[in-house]
This record gives structure tokens, sequence and C-alpha cells, in this order.
């Protein structure tokens, strides 16, 4: 897919960029999960040209060590959506926002109902009821660690500590359904988005992409309007709407698409590597050398 102008219109393209955000799973990564050398290259070109580079996933911590590692990341790192924020050199806590024990307790009963298989991951552990259930043999391969059996999840020392809660199910249309159900039924108390397909994600209201926007503007004394943003996923497009310039990589939908100024090629044909070229580095403000 060529790179394109997307659909928002909502302000004026930043003639200066400071930092980049990305998303990692569809947008930095290749669909094995794999980075391409023109990706670190990419990300190699931006440091040049004096650029911050930072990362926000739905992944837990521990899931963001490969990347952080191969791309060399100095930067305050986004876990759980940015419900939890990071240092890049151990992963020790910066800031975070736990689900509510009460709002936990609602959303798993709900996919219960709905028959949806529940993850509940905590700053360091992945629990779940079913070891041989959809999509746990990939999840173990995205972020290289083993989940823990439990029987289950209502337990005082685990129902506190959860940073999210995933519903997965390989019928996309009923996560779907749940996820506008599970909504509109928790309201303001709590954040609910697909980050896939097959993933739905429930987390603390202020644990989104656009409070990670936000928190590395505060952290790193840079404006939002001088912060770009890339991503694929629903979940991107709040850190969409806190930044300057926002990109959409061309295997995202078209109502994420809608919301960028502009679109990319896919994470299959290094749509983020060209959108580092295109439209980022031409918006750096000094050049320095390697």
């Amino acid at each position: 897919m060529a790179s394109s102008e997307g659909g928002r219109t909502d302000q004026p393209v930043p003639g200066v960029i400071a930092l980049l955000v990305a998303d990692v799973d569809g947008t930095l990564v290749t669909n094995d999960k794999q980075l391409t050398a023109p990706t670190v290259e990419a990300v190699r070109s931006l440091s040049e040209a004096g650029i911050a580079f930072a990362i926000t996933s739905s992944r837990p911590p521990m899931g963001l060590r490969t990347p952080i590692a191969s791309l060399a990341i100095t930067t305050p790192v986004g876990a759980f959506n940015g419900g939890l924020i990071v240092s890049p050199e151990n992963l020790e806590p910066i800031e975070g926002n736990a689900l509510p024990a009460d709002i936990a307790r609602r959303a798993i009963a709900f996919l219960a109902h709905r028959r949806i298989d529940i993850w509940f991951q905590t700053d360091r552990e992945w629990l779940l009821l079913d070891r041989d259930g959809p999509y746990v043999d990939l999840e173990i391969r995205t972020i290289q660690s083993a989940p823990v059996l439990v029987q289950t999840f209502d337990h005082p020392q685990t129902i506190d500590r959860g940073y999210k809660i995933v519903g997965v199910s390989r019928d996309f249309d009923a996560l779907a359904q749940c996820e506008h159900d599970l909504s509109g039924e928790l309201g303001p108390s709590a954040t609910v988005n697909r980050s896939q397909l097959y993933y739905l994600d429930i987390t603390h209201p202020q644990a989104n992409k656009g409070h990670m926007v936000r928190a590395l503007s505060r952290l790193l004394s840079i404006p939002q309007q001088a912060i770009a943003t890339i991503g694929d996923g629903h979940n991107d497009v709040a850190m969409f709407g806190a930044s300057g310039l926002a990109i959409a990589m061309g295997n995202a939908d078209h109502e994420v698409q809608a919301r960028a100024q502009f679109v990319t090629a896919s994470n299959e044909e290094d749509g983020f590597a060209s959108a580092v070229k295109q439209w980022l580095l031409p918006r750096a403000s000094s050049r320095r050398r390697p």
C-alpha cells in the first residue's frame, strides 16, 4: 500500500516534531513479531535527527524487553496501553493505574457470562484459567513469558493488582459486540478497547495511550503539538488525538485510518520506516551527526 494522506483534519500538521511515540504489535513488528532491519535503522535515524523515540503497547512490561533492547530505548515505556509506565533500564514502575477490584470483578463476570476466555495481568505476572485456551501459545511467543495457571482471579493478593484484563476469542464478531456492551456497562470507570481482533483489553480509565502521550509530554517536557504518534489499532486512536501528528499503518482498518493525518504502508511492508523517512525526519528541528 502506498503512503497517503489520512482523514483527520481537526488541526494543522506541526512543522517541528521532537518525539515519536509508536505502538508495537502491528506497527513496529511484523505479524511474526520481528523487528526488520529498516525499522531498526529508522529508529536510529530518529536519534541522529534529534527526535526522541518512545513505545507504548498493550503488552505487559516483561513483553517489551526485546524491543527496548533492540532499539536502545531510553525514554519511559508504556505497558498496558499506558496503564503502567516503567523505566526502560529495569522495568521498575514510574507511575501506574491498576484496575479497582470492584471493576475487575464486574469485567470478569461479564466476560465469563459471554463465554469469553479471560487473562488477568499484573505488573509481574500473566494469570489464566485455561492453558489450552485460544491464542495462549501466540502470547507466550509475543511476550516471551509463560503464564501462571490459577483456579480463580478473585484472590485478595491478586484482584487488587490487575493492570489489564483481556477477553480472548476466535469469534471476532462476538468480541466486537462485547467491546460495545462492556464499554456501555462500565462507562467511565474503565477503558475498554480491542488491541487486536481477538483481544479485548479492560484497563483503568487513565490506562490509555492518550494518557501515555500526555504523561510523556510532562515527563520529557515536550509540548503535545510536537509529538507524533503511529499505530494500527483502535487503542491507538486515543494517542492520535493527544498528539500533533498522527500516522496510521496500512494494515489498520478504515475507521482507525480516518483518525490519522497520514496513512503509511503496512507492518509487513516496512510502513514504520517509510513514515519516519517521509513525515518525521523532514520535521526534525535540527540534524545531529551520527
